[in-house]
C-alpha cells in the first residue's frame, strides 16, 4: 500500500479484494441498522417523556380539582343550612335589614362556589336519574318524575360530588301541578 507524503495510505490506489468489500458493506449495513435502531430508541424515548409530562400534568389538574371538590363539598352543608334558615323566615322579618344582609351573605357564597364549578343539579319536575338523584321515598304522584327535593345535590366541573335526594312520584294519582310551580318558586328565593 503507498502511502501519501502527510503519512496516511493513498486511497485512490487500494485495492480491496471482493471478500474484503462485502465485508465492509455489511459492517456498513450493521452500523446503519445500529443507528436506525438508535433513532427509533430515541424518539420512543422521547414521545414517552412526553407523554409522561402531559399526564403528570393532567394528574397535577385532577389533584387541584378533586382537592377543591372536597373543600366543596365540605362547605355544601353550610349552604344547606342558609337555604334553610332563608326558606323559613318568619314573613315579618323576611324584609328586615338583617335578614336582607344574612341573604346577601348566601347569594355571594352561591356564587363564588358557581364561580369555581360548583352547579347544583335539577330535580323537581324532573325524570328521576339514579346517576343525579338518590330517592329517598315516593309519594303519589306522577310515576318515575320527581316531585320534591329534601337535599339539592351538586356537580362540581360536570362531575356529581352530592346527588339529589328526592322523592319520586309512585304514579298513583298526579300531584297538583301547582304545588311543583310552588314549591320551585320557593326554591329560588
Amino acid at each position: 500500500m503507498e502511502q501519501e507524503s502527510n503519512g496516511l495510505p493513498n486511497t485512490d490506489k487500494v485495492e480491496l479484494s471482493n471478500g474484503e468489500i462485502a465485508s465492509l458493506k455489511k459492517e456498513i449495513t450493521e452500523y446503519k441498522t445500529q443507528a436506525e435502531n438508535n433513532l427509533a430508541g430515541w424518539q420512543r424515548a422521547q414521545a414517552d417523556y412526553i407523554n409522561f409530562k402531559r399526564r403528570s400534568e393532567q394528574e397535577k389538574e385532577d389533584t387541584v380539582k378533586f382537592g377543591n371538590a372536597m373543600l366543596v363539598l365540605k362547605i355544601l352543608p353550610v349552604l344547606d343550612d342558609f337555604e334553610r334558615a332563608i326558606g323559613s323566615l318568619p314573613d315579618d322579618l323576611k324584609k328586615n335589614p338583617w335578614s336582607e344582609g344574612i341573604k346577601l351573605v348566601e347569594k355571594k357564597l352561591r356564587t363564588i362556589l358557581e364561580t369555581q364549578g360548583l352547579s347544583p343539579i335539577k330535580a323537581v319536575g324532573e325524570a328521576f336519574d339514579p346517576r343525579l338523584h338518590e330517592a329517598v321515598r315516593q309519594n303519589k304522584g306522577k310515576e318515575g318524575i320527581i316531585i320534591e327535593e329534601m337535599e339539592r345535590g351538586y356537580k362540581f366541573n360536570d362531575r356529581i360530588i352530592r346527588p339529589s335526594k328526592v322523592v319520586v312520584g309512585t304514579g298513583e294519582e298526579d300531584a297538583p301541578a301547582g304545588d311543583i310551580a310552588e314549591y320551585e318558586t320557593d326554591k329560588k328565593e
